[in-house]
């Protein structure tokens, strides 16, 4: 499964350098040597640096700005990291939801991105802000849901 991790978003200089939006803080997303994946094939990062809340990153083999602009607008996607210590956004979905008396909720669907907090989409419409997860394991979500937020 591969991941969302960034955007190129347009061509920088004349030397094939682009601009990368992350929407991660894994900044280790674009070190060099990462592979990025993206419509055209695997990307080698061979440079980055940041640059106002964005990165100038330089692929290997792109090398002219025509070549960078023929990026401009990808998704850039990555195997997902591997750390035990953070839960991910995409392991809760198809996690059963149970509230705190052990009440079975529904099953996440999806995860829907709000300024406010992430929101888990259950299968059966609710939406709980992540903000209220306590826990997760085994395919089991735990939510610490104020009183009427199950309600219909």
């Amino acid at each position: 499964m591969l991941l969302e991790v960034g955007r190129v978003t347009k061509p920088h200089g004349t030397r094939g350098e682009v601009v990368v939006e992350l929407v991660t803080d894994r900044v280790e997303r674009v070190a060099p040597g990462s592979v990025l994946h993206g419509p055209l094939g695997n990307l080698t990062v061979t440079a980055s640096t940041p640059h106002h809340g964005r990165w100038i990153v330089h692929f290997a083999g792109v090398t002219t700005r025509d070549e960078a602009e023929g990026l401009r607008g990808i998704v850039l996607r990555a195997e997902p990291v591997d750390d035990p210590d953070v839960l991910w956004v995409h392991e809760l979905i198809g996690s059963a939801v149970v509230d705190g008396s052990g009440t079975a909720r529904g099953r996440v669907v999806s995860v829907v991105a709000n300024p406010a907090s992430d929101l888990l989409e259950l299968d059966n419409g609710a939406l709980v802000p992540v903000r209220f997860v306590t826990g997760h394991g085994d395919g089991t979500v735990q939510v610490d849901a104020p009183a009427g937020l199950f309600d219909e």
